[in-house]
Formats: C-alpha cells, sequence, structure tokens
C-alpha cells in the first residue's frame, strides 16, 4: 500500500488505519520478536483496546489471534 493510499485511507476512516496497523504489527514485528526468543506463549495489549495472543504450536508453527477495538 503506498502512503498516499495510506493517507487516503486514515483520512476516510481512522479506526480502519489503526486496525490495519495494529495487525501488520503483530503479525510482523511481535511474531519476528516471538520467535527470535523462543517463546511458547506471550499477550500484548497496547492499552486502547489492541489485543494479541500469540502461541507455539505442537508442529512449531506460531497460532497468532489479534483483535482490535474502535471508539467511535
Amino acid at each position: 500500500m503506498s502512503e498516499a493510499e495510506k493517507a487516503r485511507l486514515e483520512e476516510e476512516n481512522p479506526g480502519e488505519a489503526k486496525r490495519r496497523k495494529w495487525s501488520a504489527f503483530v503479525e510482523a514485528d511481535v511474531v519476528e520478536f516471538f520467535d527470535l526468543h523462543e517463546l511458547e506463549k506471550m499477550s500484548i495489549e497496547d492499552g486502547n483496546g489492541n489485543k494479541a495472543k500469540l502461541s507455539r504450536t505442537k508442529d512449531n508453527a506460531v497460532k497468532v489471534e489479534h483483535s482490535s477495538t474502535v471508539i467511535l
């Protein structure tokens, strides 16, 4: 997604843009941290209603559950 598209999305629907930023952060940076430190389970929360839980499966894959809250 280009910077112009991100700016348009943020302008048109700020809640949706925040959710995408959260999911992208969880699926990239948080998973990388989880793998790097060879963790089995981890839960995170940003204080704004966005939460994520990560766990390692039997076949060593990473299971990610994330949710977000939008206040209108």
